[in-house]
């Protein structure tokens, strides 16, 4: 059974990527043929602002985990994790912090 459902999920996964990235390009292509601007001078403010709180937040996110890690393992015996699922929780976390900041900072208005 567990063999059957990780290549679905699989194929599922390699789809929804396909199709974020599709309407991402349609979306940038469309606002480019109206002659929208991609980015003004202020939301490049914006997202770089976002971008260099949430490096900071996603690095603080690793350096705990790495303390975690290595007190939990020297001094109460905890098993290693494998390296995988840090690394995509960390960038999860850095993801998210992006994307909250720069709506937080879209909302408020000044930079």
């Amino acid at each position: 059974m567990a063999d059957f459902t990780w290549p679905i999920t699989s194929m599922g996964i390699l789809a929804l990527i396909i199709l974020i990235g599709a309407l991402a390009l349609w979306k940038v292509l469309k606002d480019k043929k109206s002659g929208f601007p991609l980015a003004d001078e202020r939301t490049q403010k914006l997202n770089g602002k976002a971008a260099y709180y949430a490096m900071f937040m996603g690095q603080y996110f690793i350096i705990a985990y790495l303390l975690v890690t290595l007190i939990g393992r020297e001094f109460f015996g905890m098993p290693e994790i494998e390296a995988g699922y840090p690394m995509i929780a960390a960038l999860l976390v850095s993801s998210v912090f992006f994307l909250v900041l720069r709506w937080h900072f879209g909302r408020k208005g000044e930079l």
